[in-house]
């Protein structure tokens, strides 16, 4: 009997060795793994059927040439493959001198040594890390004004939000990054002056979106800040992925703890205050990455929905006294059907189904697919990526710039998705999975969502490493343009070619409400009685900023019965009749 048990033993211990050779020969120094790497959470699966590609109604042109930009996004890679690196870069759309043009700031990087000390500063002093200001001239080229404007920047930037915080009638600039924060007041001339010490709006750690809005109604823009995770170049050496030479792989976020995110009210001063704390807002346990505002509610109070990476969603109720409750949870918005997290990245805000209720895009990565949460108007979302089409077109996909755009002016809100893989080395530990991705044009067909990507443009068909998108009318036709950040080369801009439909194009002034009129609601009535909703804001999409103005198609429609403003505060402004094909400015009645 014993040795029965002596022999099992050893065949035992064969059978482990045997099983075990494999793995060994493939890898003779293999090292244990020390850190989780976005590969880890995507197990190797059988390639879903593509969905049907339908054509598209309106194509857009890569005009990126002739647009006279120089600018080439420097992520500035190491061997270390720190987290920084695969996340930028940021742009934003805005007419910072009210020529009636929009112009165009794109967040850069900055100098990484290999490796960084742990408490190194990323260094922006060399031209080619420079973020950089483009002025747009009447011929609608570009040309740079970085240096004469004074944004230069500082620290690894990532993100820009754009308002007139102090009611001037120019737009100011707040940057987010790695090392430094800086808001930037627009004085008026061609110039911006930093004003981030006096204004108390620096922000420790690593902040990547933000956005402005008027969360209490007292007619002054106050900022929200997105931060991701507690990270430092120490911290960000740690090793993630396969230990084979050239198999390093960028670190999952689950190896960092969260970092809370900020709110800042303006006081009456131009200070402002950090109300994080008060406004509950500041709870820890985010890794926030791109930040919507809206009213989901329709109470009159802006609400905050934040997109979190690889934990739950944030969805902030604005109760009307300062502060916030995060009804995530019960709303239905945190987790997907399954009640799994996802890499929450993009994030945009609209009614696209024109029932009175504002839904909820996110992007996510590839084999989670992009969650839609339809409003069903009860404070409660239902989650449709599979029953609108969109799960099946996205599944291979991972996103980052997003936004609900009518592309063809028909009346319907499409969605765009700026597209990539956050690891540039997927493609060696996955068969199907691509790191560059061209970007998504998703058409809107009144009951689900059609991919039209591939008759949308030549650049439709180029796979790039897209991170940020801003979106807005670049050259006045009514239509909407892109311009995408390119991660470490230089960005794509694309201009819409329009279509036969007709347009509206909103510009609010606010006199008792903040003078960007952010959070203003705007109900368009048809001459057949169809109503739909819009809300003017800069914010949505990833790390980036958009045109202030708000664009509606309304296609073959010949006359719009009324336009209603509800301002900020409660206010509400009739417009009867207005005319089509142009941009209106309207701005709010005294009371």
């Amino acid at each position: 009997m014993k040795l029965l048990r002596q022999r099992l033993s050893i065949i035992f211990i064969l059978s482990l060795l045997q099983s075990a050779l494999p793995s060994l020969a493939q890898q003779p120094n293999a090292k244990p793994q020390t850190g989780k790497s976005y590969s880890n959470s995507e197990p190797e699966k059988r390639p879903p059927t593509a969905a049907p590609q339908s054509p598209s109604p309106v194509t857009f042109t890569d005009s990126t040439a002739s647009s006279g930009l120089t600018f080439k996004h420097n992520a500035s890679p190491t061997s270390q493959k720190y987290l920084l690196e695969s996340m930028g870069g940021g742009v934003a759309m805005f007419d910072y001198d009210n020529d009636g043009r929009l112009d165009l700031f794109f967040a850069n990087g900055a100098k990484l040594t290999d490796p960084m000390p742990k408490d190194a500063r990323p260094d922006k002093s060399e031209a080619q890390y420079w973020n950089r200001l483009y002025h747009q001239k009447a011929d609608g080229t570009f040309e740079d004004v970085t240096e004469k404007a004074g944004v230069k920047g500082a620290g690894y930037s990532f993100g820009a939000a754009v308002g007139d915080y102090d009611n001037d009638g120019f737009q100011d600039l707040y940057v987010t990054g790695y090392g430094a924060n800086i808001l930037y007041h627009n004085n008026g001339d061609g110039t911006f002056k930093d004003v981030t010490k006096p204004a108390m709006v620096a922000a420790s750690g690593w902040s990547t979106s933000a956005g402005w809005l008027d969360y209490n109604h007292d007619g002054r823009l106050d900022l929200f800040v997105c931060r991701y995770t507690v990270w430092d170049f120490e911290l960000g050496s740690l090793y993630c992925g396969d230990q084979r030479p050239g198999m390093r792989a960028y670190c999952h976020p689950d190896n960092f703890k969260s970092l809370p995110n900020l709110l800042f009210k303006q006081n009456a001063d131009g200070t402002f205050e950090d109300v994080s704390a008060a406004s509950k807002i500041g709870e820890p346990g985010g890794k926030s990455l791109g930040v919507a505002f809206a009213d989901f509610d329709n109470d009159g109070w802006t609400d905050i929905v934040v997109a979190n990476d690889s934990v739950r969603q944030s969805l902030y109720r604005n109760n009307g006294d300062g502060t916030f409750e995060d009804v995530a949870l019960p709303a239905g918005i945190g987790y997907d059907e399954n009640g799994k997290t996802f890499a929450g990245m993009g994030i945009d805000a609209a009614d696209y189904d024109e029932d009175g209720h504002i839904d909820i895009f996110i992007t996510a990565l590839s084999n989670e697919t992009y969650p839609l949460y339809n409003n069903n108007g009860d404070g409660t979302f239902t989650y449709v990526t599979n029953t609108t089409g969109i799960g099946q077109i996205t599944l291979l996909n991972s996103g980052w710039g997003a936004h609900f755009i009518d592309a063809d002016n028909d009346g319907l809100r499409d969605l765009f998705v700026a597209q990539s893989h956050v690891l540039d080395t997927i493609e060696k530990t996955s068969s199907y999975l691509k790191y560059k991705q061209p970007p998504l044009l998703l058409r809107n067909t009144g009951k689900n969502f059609v991919n039209v990507s591939a008759s949308a443009g030549a650049s439709f068909n180029t796979a790039i490493a897209a991170r940020g998108a801003a979106f807005g009318d670049l050259d006045n036709d009514g239509d909407v343009d892109v311009v995408i950040g390119i991660t470490d080369g230089a960005p794509l801009v694309l201009r819409n070619n329009g279509s036969k439909n007709h347009w509206l194009g909103l510009t609010l002034i606010g006199t008792k409400a903040n003078r960007n009129g952010l959070g203003a609601r705007v109900t368009l009535t048809t001459a057949e009685g169809r109503k739909r909703i819009f809300e003017a804001t800069t914010s949505g999409s990833y790390l980036s900023a958009n045109d202030p103005r708000i664009l509606a198609g309304l296609g073959t429609a010949t006359r719009i019965k009324s336009l209603e403003i509800k301002w900020p505060g409660g206010k509400t402004q009739v417009v009867e009749n207005p005319a089509l094909d142009r941009y209106l400015t309207i701005k709010e009645s005294a009371p």
